[in-house]
């Protein structure tokens, strides 16, 4: 189990068309800050019917 895991989750669970989180909606849902891992693991949301994205370090979304 990736511990992305419960982000994904959420995803399916809400079943919404798209998402865009901030990083403050992301580590709530986590229980801790995305990191650069992020980027490998960003992958594994496919398994759930969605693809992430841009993600912008600037805007923290």
């Amino acid at each position: 189990m990736s511990k992305y895991e419960p982000l994904w989750k959420y995803l399916k669970e809400n079943n919404k068309d798209s998402y865009k989180l901030s990083y403050e909606e992301i580590k709530k849902i986590l229980g801790f800050d995305i990191d650069h891992s992020f980027l490998k693991y960003k992958k594994e949301s496919e398994e759930y019917g969605y693809k992430v994205g841009k993600i912008s370090m600037k805007e923290k979304k």
